[in-house]
């Protein structure tokens, strides 16, 4: 995983702060260490999201990975509902700092997303982590230097940055969970070759969720005479604008509840 210097919009997330010291990473790269070792492939990355919580000071985790033809992230694992809501606004919204570090391949810590730069970047999806009693949210993106797979995303009910050790802790996540991603794809893809069957990745597991997102997507790509980007744009507009998610608007295009003008 990329994990050098963060974006621009949370520089912030280097500095110290009340809570974990310098050193007080040791503990979290022992545990996640001992998480890599003990757990099956399978059960593995959710234990090294749920170690997050546990011992840095952050209030949720979630993962999302990217795949399929629209490119597009889908949440994989949340430790609680307000995170798995954090990342269902961001898809709908097609914007957030988990979406910026996935295109940028860089950490993004948005210490504040109450005002300042953090709440100017990301005005709607501020507004609803805000609404959500989300005040700071840190994404790590998962994979290569050149290519996320996914994004590790942590966010805490109180403004702040991370402190040192946490920082360096949440790193280090985020290269364990995409050590053990590669460990579960690898696996599948030895079972498949063994069984002679089609593979189905992760990828393909969590990108599922959204199938009625994609389904309704072509229908207005046929009802619009449009790309499948601009549909999408179109659905996410009108998600938006009745103030539903995505998931939601898609589901009344497929129930023909719902008919876009050209």
């Amino acid at each position: 995983m990329k994990s050098g210097r963060p974006d621009e919009g949370g520089e912030r997330g280097t500095g110290s702060a009340s809570g974990s010291g310098a050193s007080d990473h040791r503990p979290v790269i022992r545990a996640l260490a001992g998480a890599l070792e003990a757990s099956d492939a399978a059960s593995a990355p959710a234990r090294l999201c749920q170690i997050c919580v546990d011992l840095l000071d952050v209030t949720g985790a979630s993962v999302s990975l990217a795949g399929g033809a629209s490119g597009e992230a889908a949440l994989w694992w949340s430790s609680d509902p307000v995170a798995a809501q954090l990342a269902e606004a961001q898809y709908s919204l097609g914007d957030g700092p988990c979406h910026t570090a996935r295109t940028l391949v860089a950490p993004v810590l948005a210490a504040d997303l109450t005002g300042g730069a953090d709440a100017r970047r990301w005005p709607m999806f501020a507004q609803r982590a805000v609404e959500l009693g989300v005040r700071a949210v840190f994404s790590l993106p998962l994979g290569t230097d050149a290519v996320a797979i996914g994004s590790l995303d942590l966010y805490r009910r109180s403004p702040g940055p991370l402190s040192a050790g946490d920082t360096v802790g949440a790193f280090t996540a985020g290269d364990a969970i995409t050590l053990a991603l590669m460990r579960v794809q690898s696996q599948a893809e030895a079972t498949a070759e063994h069984d002679d069957v089609e593979l189905t990745s992760w990828l393909d597991a969590a990108e599922s969720g959204h199938e009625e997102v994609h389904y309704a997507t072509g229908m207005l790509m046929v009802q619009l005479g449009v790309g499948p980007q601009q549909a999408l744009a179109r659905l996410r507009a009108h998600a938006y604008a009745q103030g539903v998610t995505v998931t939601e608007a898609a589901r009344e295009v497929l129930a023909r509840r719902m008919e876009f003008d050209e």
